[in-house]
């Protein structure tokens, strides 16, 4: 295992284009980091960068304290699972783990031990003599990981391994990868443009956008305290809710209707903010566990979840969205007293998008 140090990072190609602005990250030893972003942000990039696949314009990349800027990827340490899985279509789950061991000259009996342990760890024993064509995408991802694992590397790198899976697979999949992190604690970065699966994951999320690391915390910090408005709505399922209008020192005018409530939020000035609510902060004042103030808004759209109802409706012309309980008297049209749990919002600026408070 070992550290990672990505310090000031930039990648340029010879036509001018910047994918990466100046990256600063530090990765504990045994973290698990993950990288997400929509397409196009640099995140699969860097770790192409951290793995040796492409070249670095400027800054450095250490692992384990040792700057690998220079070296290539066999002398890195480290193991990469890809998207594609990537595995030997003509070798048995048997040979496509130990393939990696054979490279590096480990002798036939001690790969036969690292591949019956790799395989019980990740339940495929009864699978070592099947060829990739016969295994389901979650098994042969299973083994895509195996052959990383087997090596025993100071890093792991994880390519969206997961987006070719259905739902169902990548939620099983998902709880595979962190137990995995849990027994190994070997240090990982993981690309995902899913934000679930970056709030479920990391230990710590780098939150990307257009090159540039937009936030850099812990999943809790990086959902109550969004940085600014692009991370306050990447993250998080529905996103939050953003309402602009005017805050002064009596309070936050918030139509609805055809009327004006004053949400007790002040500033000694009177000036436009945007102000962020997660749908759980906007509730059906019946169920409403704190004594937020209370609007009433009529009902545009229910979206039953099972737990709870997602609720639409609009409040200064922004559409808003809620999360009501499912035995709330809502329907399309009606109005509904919701509660405002203002202790949990976040204030930003209309122009710049940046956090006030």
């Amino acid at each position: 295992m070992a550290n990672l140090s990505i310090r000031n990072v930039r990648k340029a190609y010879p036509n001018g284009a910047e994918v990466l602005k100046g990256i600063d990250i530090e990765v504990a030893d045994g973290e698990f980091l993950i990288l997400v972003g929509g397409s196009g942000c640099g995140k699969s990039t860097l770790l192409n960068m951290i793995a040796g696949l492409e070249e670095v314009t400027s800054g450095e990349i250490a692992i384990g304290g040792k700057v690998v800027n220079d070296l290539p990827p066999k002398a890195r340490d480290i193991a990469m699972v890809f998207q594609s899985y990537a595995l030997y279509p003509t070798m048995t789950v048997r040979e496509n783990i130990a393939f990696g061991l054979g490279i590096r000259k480990v002798p036939k009996a001690e790969q036969q031990e690292i591949v019956a342990r790799v395989a019980e760890t990740l339940q495929l024993t009864h699978l070592l003599d099947r060829k990739p064509a016969m295994l389901s995408g979650g098994q042969r991802q299973r083994v895509a990981m195996g052959r990383a694992i087997a090596r025993s590397p100071q890093l792991f790198l994880f390519d969206e391994p997961l987006s070719n899976l259905d739902a169902k697979l990548r939620v099983e999949m998902r709880a595979e990868i962190k137990l995995l992190h849990q027994r190994l604690g070997t240090t990982t970065v993981y690309v995902t443009h899913d934000q679930v699966e970056a709030m479920t994951l990391g230990d710590r999320i780098a939150v990307m956008k257009d090159g540039v690391v937009q936030q850099f915390g812990t999943p809790r910090q990086v959902y109550d305290e969004p940085q600014n408005m692009f991370v306050a709505g990447f993250i998080g399922s529905p996103s939050m809710n953003f309402i602009r209008g005017q805050i002064g020192p009596d309070g936050f005018a918030l139509e609805h209707g055809g009327s004006v409530t004053l949400l007790p939020l002040t500033m000694d000035t009177p000036r436009e903010v945007v102000l962020g609510l997660r749908p759980e902060h906007i509730v059906d004042a019946a169920s409403a566990r704190s004594g937020g103030p209370g609007v009433d808004a009529t009902l545009e759209l229910l979206e039953p979840t099972g737990p709870d109802t997602l609720a639409v409706t609009t409040l200064n012309g922004a559409r808003v969205t809620c999360r009501i309980h499912p035995a709330a008297a809502a329907a399309p049209g009606k109005p509904l007293r919701l509660a405002f749990d203002l202790s949990r919002a976040v204030l930003f600026d209309p122009a710049t998008e940046l956090r006030i408070r």
